[in-house]
C-alpha cells in the first residue's frame, strides 16, 4: 500500500482498528461529509434500515457492506448494490452476513462477517484516494492522495507511482492553506465552489486525525458526486493505542471478534505481542532488542513467528504467559529467548521459562541467551532444571543454534 513506503520504523505499530461505520460516525462528528447509513447485526434489521434510507433520500438504491477489519471487501464479494429496494437488500444481507470473507488483507482463511453497514446509494462521477498517516521517519503527518481511487490503489502505487501525491504537514504550523490548494488542484478540484468544499473537508479530516490520535485515516474511495459534492464513501481509521488513556470511549469501539486472540490476551497481560508468519518464536525484553533479534534470525536463515516484548519489569507469571502465547501457534517449531537483564533479573526469567516448560510439556527446541543482572544465577537455574535447553553465549550464537535446531526438528 502507498503508505507503507513511509513507515520507516520496523517496530510493529501499536494500533487499534475500528469498523467503517464507526469511522463514519467519527467523520460526521468532525463535519466530514458521509452518506447516510446504519449498522445491522442481523438480517432482520436490514429491511427496515433500507426502507428508512430510501424514504429519507428518495433514492431506491442502497449498498450492503460487510464490516471487517480488512480492505478489498468489494473484490471478495463483501460489498453489494441493491437496486430493488429493501427486499433485495435483505436478500443480499442473507448472503453476506456470516460468510467467510477472503481479501488480500485477511489471508487465505478469511474473516467471518458478523456486522453489516447499510448505506444510501450515490451517483458517483469519479473516485479518488485520500489518506493521512504518521510518517515516523519525518516525524510529521503525511497526506497521500491520488486521482486513481478505488479498489486497485495498491496497483496504482506500484505500477504508476507518479499518480500518487504526497505532502507533509509541519506539526508546529499545522495544515496550511497552500497545501490544501496544492492537493485540490492535483485532484482536479479547480472551481471556487469545489475548492471551498475540499478545503472544508481537509480541515475536518486534519482535526479528526489529530483530535482522535490516529495513526492512519484512509478514504478509498473519496468520491465526487454528479451534483459536485465531495463525500467520504469509505472510512478506515486506526488509532495509536498509546493514546488510549486520553480516549476512554475507545474501549466501546473495539470488536474482539476482529482481534487476534493471542494479541488481545497479550494486551490484557501488559505484553507487547504481534503475530508474524515464521516458525521461530521470540521472547525478548525491550522493543529494540526484539527488532534486533528478529533481524538476526532472518540473517541466520530463519523466520520469526512473532514480535514479543515482555518489557523491562516482567514477572515470572508474565514470562510464563508469554511462553503459552508463543506456543498457541501450531506454526512455532522452536523458541529463542533473548534477555538482557537490567531492571528485569535473569533469574526471574529463568524461573518463568522453567515453570512454563514443565507446565506445557515443551516439545520444540528452546535456545536461551541471558545477559545482565543475576545472569549466573539464571544460567544455574536453567542448567540444573533437567530440561532440554540449549544455552547461547551471544545473540548471534543463539540465532544460529535455534535456526539449526528448528531445521533439524522439521527434517
Amino acid at each position: 500500500m502507498p503508505w507503507k513506503a513511509l513507515d520507516c520504523d520496523s517496530v510493529p505499530a501499536s494500533l487499534m482498528k475500528i469498523h467503517e461505520y464507526q469511522g463514519k460516525q467519527i467523520f460526521a462528528r468532525y463535519g466530514v461529509p458521509v452518506p447516510k447509513g446504519e449498522a445491522a447485526f442481523n438480517v432482520s434489521e436490514v429491511g427496515p434500515i433500507a426502507e428508512r434510507l430510501i424514504a429519507e433520500t428518495g433514492n431506491p438504491v442502497v449498498v450492503v457492506k460487510a464490516q471487517v477489519h480488512a480492505g478489498g471487501r468489494g473484490k471478495g464479494g463483501g460489498v453489494k448494490v441493491a437496486k430493488g429496494g429493501a427486499a433485495e437488500a435483505t436478500s443480499l444481507a442473507e448472503k453476506i452476513l456470516g460468510m467467510q470473507l477472503v481479501t488480500p488483507q485477511t489471508g487465505p482463511g478469511g474473516q467471518k462477517v458478523r456486522r453489516l453497514y447499510i448505506e444510501q446509494g450515490l451517483d458517483i462521477a469519479r473516485e479518488l484516494y485520500l489518506a493521512l498517516l504518521v510518517d515516523r521517519d519525518r516525524r510529521q503527518i503525511a497526506v497521500i492522495a491520488s486521482t486513481a481511487g478505488g479498489m486497485d490503489i495498491e496497483e496504482v502505487a506500484h505500477e504508476t507511482p507518479e499518480k500518487i501525491i504526497r505532502i507533509h504537514i509541519d506539526p508546529v504550523l499545522g495544515l496550511a492553506g497552500y497545501q490544501v490548494r496544492q492537493l485540490a488542484f492535483a485532484l482536479g478540484f479547480g472551481g471556487k465552489e469545489q475548492l471551498k468544499k475540499f478545503s472544508a473537508l481537509m480541515t475536518s479530516l486534519y482535526a479528526a486525525f489529530t483530535g482522535e490520535d490516529c495513526s492512519l485515516l484512509e478514504i478509498n474511495p473519496l468520491i465526487e458526486t454528479k451534483s459536485g459534492d465531495i463525500v467520504a464513501l469509505d472510512a478506515k481509521i486506526n488509532f495509536d493505542d498509546n493514546a488510549s488513556f486520553r480516549h476512554p470511549g475507545w474501549e466501546e469501539l473495539q470488536d474482539p471478534d476482529e482481534e487476534d486472540p493471542v494479541e488481545l490476551e497479550a494486551r490484557k497481560a501488559g505484553l507487547s505481542y504481534v503475530s508474524l508468519e515464521g516458525d521461530i518464536g521470540c521472547l525478548v525484553n525491550g522493543a529494540g532488542l526484539a527488532m534486533a533479534t528478529m533481524d538476526i534470525i532472518l540473517h541466520s536463515g530463519g523466520r520469526p513467528a512473532n514480535f514479543l516484548d515482555v518489557g523491562g519489569g516482567a514477572t515470572k507469571e508474565q514470562v510464563s504467559k508469554a511462553f503459552r502465547m508463543i506456543l498457541s501457534s501450531n506454526e512455532v517449531k522452536g523458541i529463542f529467548v533473548n534477555i538482557f537483564g537490567g531492571i528485569m533479573r535473569c533469574d526471574v526469567v529463568a524461573e518463568g521459562i522453567i515453570a512454563a516448560t514443565k507446565e506445557l510439556g515443551l516439545k520444540v527446541p528452546l535456545v536461551v541467551r541471558l545477559e545482565g543482572t543475576n545472569v549466573e544465577l539464571g544460567r544455574k537455574l536453567l542448567d540444573e532444571s533437567g530440561l532440554a535447553i540449549q544455552s547461547a553465549s551471544s545473540m548471534g550464537d543463539g540465532a544460529q543454534k535455534i535456526v539449526a535446531a528448528t531445521r533439524a526438528a522439521k527434517a
